[in-house]
């Protein structure tokens, strides 16, 4: 075979590896590049089982804020956006203390960083809903709500295989009685919300963070927390350290609530 020729095949034979890897490359860039009002690129991870899903919940009210009180456990939630290294490093930071939490995820956050959905099922954390675009979903006209919940429960669905644990409203703390409905519709029994507010999306230093959530946490307790904030990295060692000198577990949601 002269040396044209062998030169000729070998071409032909890189062109073909290359093919299949461009094309690889080019789905996770379309995924990284999603916005707003796109559909995410599906991420699959082989040999996964779909997420769980919401799980109601008898006798408890459509719209939660705690756990039993006699529970030696509180659930820390994440509302889900931000800076994914920042998320990543606070999940280790639980992962490190053997604390399991809940994320509640806007659905443009997933669009853009798809991958944290997996990386937080699986550190053994749970995953939910917190809409799509992360607006006031009190003031919305209820076809824009509605937009807003299942928006991101699909996104959900096409990443982990179920529409998340969860469901907890955008920029307030309590779902209107219409907002409640449109979640039941959406697939969730139950709203979440939370007893004890970090604060730490007014950045008011990591002493204030631990301050805020360790001072009225008690038992059954439920903490709203955030990614996103340099704050929060620095104050979640010491708030896991105070709740095991008191014999409190960080739990997920669904844990606390389960007998």
């Amino acid at each position: 075979m002269t040396t044209d020729r062998r030169g000729a095949l070998r071409a032909a034979a890189l062109l073909a590896l290359a093919g299949p890897l461009a094309a690889a490359c080019s789905a996770d860039d379309r995924a990284a590049r999603a916005t707003p009002g796109q559909k995410p690129a599906e991420h699959k991870t082989s040999g996964t089982t779909p997420a769980p899903g919401p799980r109601r919940f008898p006798g408890l009210p459509a719209q939660i804020e705690h756990g039993p009180r006699t529970k030696r456990q509180v659930a820390l939630t994440f509302h889900g956006q931000g800076d994914p290294a920042t998320a990543r490093r606070l999940l280790a930071q639980a992962e490190e203390a053997d604390a399991r939490v809940t994320v509640l995820a806007v659905g443009t956050w997933l669009d853009r960083h798809p991958g944290m959905a997996r990386r937080i099922l699986d550190g053994g954390h749970e995953l939910g809903n917190h809409t799509l675009r992360h607006l006031d979903i009190n003031l919305m006209s209820e076809a824009e709500a509605y937009a807003e919940i299942t928006g991101c429960a699909d996104r959900l669905r096409r990443l982990t295989g179920s529409i998340g644990t969860w469901f907890r409203p955008s920029r307030t703390q309590t779902a209107t009685p219409l907002v409640q409905r449109l979640a039941r519709k959406a697939g969730y029994p139950h709203v979440l919300s939370y007893d004890t507010d970090s604060l730490d999306f007014t950045s008011p230093g990591a002493q204030a963070v631990v301050r805020n959530v360790t001072g009225p946490v008690r038992g059954g307790s439920v903490v709203s927390l955030h990614f996103g904030y340099a704050d929060t990295v620095a104050a979640l060692p010491a708030v896991l350290e105070e709740l095991a000198r008191r014999d409190l577990s960080a739990v997920t949601t669904t844990e606390l609530l389960t007998s």
